[in-house]
C-alpha cells in the first residue's frame, strides 16, 4: 500500500519547514515575529532560496492611519 502523497511543492516546503524549525532551535521561543521572519529569510538565503522582504501593509485605527 503506498501511503506517500503527491504534493506541488514538496521540496520547497521541506525546505522551509527545516528551516524554520532551525531558526526556532536556534533562538528559542520568546522573541518579536520580526526577529523571526529576518533569520527564516537568511536562512532561506543560505539554502539558496530567493526571499522577497515582507511589503508594507497601511492601515486604519482608531482614526490614525499608519504602516507596518
Amino acid at each position: 500500500m503506498n501511503t506517500e502523497k503527491k504534493f506541488l511543492y514538496k521540496e520547497l516546503t521541506g525546505k522551509i519547514i527545516s528551516s524554520s524549525y532551525n531558526v526556532l532551535n536556534a533562538l528559542g521561543c520568546g522573541l518579536l515575529e520580526k526577529i523571526y521572519g529576518n533569520s527564516l529569510a537568511w536562512e532561506l538565503e543560505l539554502r539558496k532560496k530567493k526571499v522577497l522582504p515582507q511589503k508594507e501593509f497601511n492601515y486604519k485605527f482608531c482614526q490614525t492611519e499608519t504602516a507596518v
